[in-house]
């Protein structure tokens, strides 16, 4: 009897990389590391260890200095890491400069997040997105996967094929680019049919940063089975569902997540994702208040909704995770450290500038079914006038 042996699978190793600079304080740094930290784990790695380094701009040869780049590669080797990953993009020359040094894989950013996307995509129109954001992020870093073909040395008889293969791969990536993106204005179009073809009823696009819980209240308006996961980018395809609160039916669609320092050719990518966010009448924009950077997170959001001309929509701003949100406690008797926002509760963040949105803000728990009734009736209130004015005949809703 032959006895096989089973693998276990080993999670890759990686530590994390990033700077604090004017722009960004050691505070804010630790905030952007911890969400790499998140996407590293998404991605199935294992983080290990932090690096940052103060500088008032990024080194255009290794990113970090060099005295604290020998640091790193000094404890890569101490601990058998597999894996780099830079908090921010890096430029091709930085990248080859890096992976010479290191002698190991190293990722930024947005090649994780697209891997994490990759991963992700079930249909083919999300896997053909994800695809051309994958060349458009290769296109420029071409040269560095063909370093074995360099011109190592001058001279007669010493000139490798390195270019020619180097233009020969560029040709072709932007075949691939120009086959894709007709591909994709294909689907574009018969996305827009499939929504002309859900005439005039009310659309809701539930939109938010990634992970503050859109899946899960959707799974809980529609009554339906969306995947959702505590992990980020759990969706990337657009869903609807057809709901009814009271005599009102509603369509809803569930949307991916934004994310900081989110890259730009996914911004493009996802175009007929977004379409889903500027074709609705009404918005529900989730937030994580358990979340300590929330307000960054509804900033991050505006950013992108005022880029695709969707601000000013009628929204309902949805404070999901409410059973989550703890508070730091603060020491009456203190009088050097004054209150923050750190301290405040679930009570006083309502009477701040929550309380100016003209009562559209609604604190809920989508988990623990809490205030959910409360929020439909928010949503029929401005719904009803849309559906109203489109039917002006119909007597249903008085």
């Amino acid at each position: 009897m032959i006895e096989t042996k089973r693998k276990s699978l080993k999670k890759e190793k990686a530590i994390l990389i990033g700077i604090i600079h004017q722009g960004q304080n050691e505070e804010k740094s630790h905030e952007y590391l911890d969400e790499l930290e998140f996407l590293t784990t998404t991605a199935g790695a294992e983080p290990i260890k932090r690096f940052t380094q103060k500088l008032d701009h990024p080194n255009p040869k290794t990113f970090l200095g060099p005295g604290k780049m020998d640091d790193i590669k000094a404890y890569i080797i101490e601990n058998d890491i597999d894996l780099a990953i830079f908090d921010d993009e890096l430029t091709p020359s930085q990248l080859k400069n890096i992976e010479r040094l290191f002698e190991m894989k190293v990722l930024d950013r947005t090649n994780l997040i697209l891997d994490i996307f990759a991963s992700r995509a079930q249909t083919s129109y999300a896997r053909t997105q994800v695809e051309l954001a994958q060349y458009q992020y290769i296109l420029p870093r071409l040269t560095r996967m063909w370093t074995h073909l360099e011109r190592q040395k001058g001279g007669i008889g010493m000139r490798g094929p390195g270019e020619t293969q180097i233009e020969t791969d560029r040709r072709i990536i932007q075949q691939k680019v120009a086959l894709l993106k007709l591909k994709l204005l294909k689907i574009d179009k018969q996305m827009a049919t499939q929504r002309s073809n859900r005439g005039k009823l009310v659309r809701v696009a539930l939109v938010g940063y990634t992970n503050v819980g859109k899946s899960t209240l959707m799974n809980l308006l529609s009554k339906s089975n969306v995947l959702a996961e505590n992990k980020l980018f759990a969706t990337l395809d657009t869903t609807v569902r057809k709901i009814q609160i009271e005599n009102l039916p509603l369509l809803v669609s569930d949307t991916v997540g934004f994310i900081r320092k989110l890259p730009t050719q996914l911004v493009e990518s996802f175009k007929s994702t977004l379409d889903e966010v500027r074709e609705a009448d009404v918005l529900l924009h989730i937030v994580d208040i358990s979340h300590k950077n929330f307000t960054e997170h509804i900033d991050s959001v505006n950013k992108i909704m005022t880029e695709i001309e969707s601000i000013d929509k009628p929204s309902i701003m949805v404070f999901n995770k409410i059973d989550a949100y703890t508070s730091e406690p603060h020491d009456e008797m203190d009088l050097i450290n004054e209150r923050t926002e750190k301290n405040f509760s679930i009570n006083e963040w309502q009477k701040t500038w929550m309380n100016k949105m003209e009562g559209n803000c609604v604190f809920i728990s989508a988990t623990e079914k809490e205030n959910i009734q409360e929020l439909r009736t928010k949503l029929y209130q401005v719904a009803a006038p849309i559906y109203a004015e489109r039917f002006p005949f119909n007597q249903f809703l008085y």
